[in-house]
C-alpha cells in the first residue's frame, strides 16, 4: 500500500491533493496546524483510505522535527508533497523581518527539513518521490510579495539541487509551479484565477504515482487557461 505525506491539507491545493490521492487508494499522513478544516479533510479521506494526522506548525523547527520522527515510527512515506505555504502581501519596505523569516520558514525551510528527515529511509529502500508545490512566482518578480517569491525561487533551486544528489538512487525530487489558482491565497493578489485546485491536484497525483523516474529534477509550470 502506498503512503503519502501531504502538508497544508486543510484547504485549497492541499485538500484537493489529499482527496485525489485517497481516490487512488493512497493512505495518507496529513500534516498541518490543528483546525476544523484539517479534521474535515481527514474525515473526507478516511472514507476511502487509512488517514493519520500530524498536528504541527511548520514554522517551528523543533515541532516539525518531532512530527517527522513520529511519522517514521509508523513507516516511511512513499510520497512527500510539501504544499503548505504562507504569503504576506506588503512592499519590501513594509515587510518586517519577522514576516520575511516566517514565510521562508514555512515555504522553504520546512520542505528542506521534511526531505532531510525522510531521505535516509527512502535511500535505504531505494524508492520515494519528493514533490514540492512551488509557484509561477518563482519565474518572475512579484510586487508586494518579495518574501513569498524569494521562498519559491529558493524552493526550485533546492529541488533541482536535491535531484542531482538523488540521481540513480531510486528516489526523485521535482517541483510543480502553479499560476493563478482559485484558492484563498489568490485573494488580494490582483490576478484572476486561471485554474482550479483540482487541476493542480491531478498534476501532483500524476507525478506522485504514475510519471517515470526520468522526471527527477523537473520543474513543471502550469499557466492555466
Amino acid at each position: 500500500m502506498t503512503l503519502a505525506l501531504v502538508t497544508g491539507p486543510s484547504r485549497g491545493i492541499g485538500r484537493a491533493t489529499a482527496l485525489a490521492l485517497a481516490e487512488r487508494g493512497v493512505d495518507l499522513v496529513l500534516m498541518g496546524r490543528q483546525s476544523a478544516e484539517l479534521a474535515e479533510t481527514a474525515e473526507l479521506c478516511a472514507a476511502k483510505v487509512q488517514v493519520s494526522i500530524e498536528h504541527c506548525d511548520l514554522a517551528d523547527r523543533a515541532a516539525l522535527g518531532a512530527a517527522c520522527s513520529h511519522v517514521l515510527t509508523q513507516g516511511t512515506p512513499d510520497v512527500i508533497i510539501s504544499n503548505a505555504a504562507v504569503i504576506e502581501r506588503r512592499s519590501v519596505e513594509l515587510t518586517s523581518l519577522d514576516a520575511w523569516d516566517h514565510q521562508l520558514a514555512v515555504n522553504l525551510r520546512a520542505p528542506f527539513q521534511i526531505a532531510r528527515a525522510f531521505l535516509p529511509a527512502m535511500r535505504a529502500r531505494k524508492s520515494g518521490r519528493i514533490l514540492s508545490v512551488g509557484s509561477i512566482s518563482s519565474t518572475l518578480g512579484c510586487a508586494n510579495a518579495a518574501a513569498y517569491a524569494a521562498s519559491k525561487w529558493g524552493l526550485t533551486g533546492f529541488t533541482k539541487s536535491l535531484a542531482e544528489e538523488l540521481s540513480g538512487s531510486g528516489v526523485i525530487a521535482l517541483v510543480v509551479l502553479p499560476g493563478s489558482v482559485d484558492t484563498e491565497m489568490l485573494a488580494g493578489s490582483g490576478f484572476e484565477p486561471r485554474m482550479g485546485a483540482d487541476d493542480v491536484a491531478r498534476t501532483l497525483c500524476h507525478y506522485a504515482l504514475d510519471a517515470p523516474l526520468a522526471h527527477n529534477g523537473s520543474v513543471i509550470e502550469m499557466f492555466g487557461v
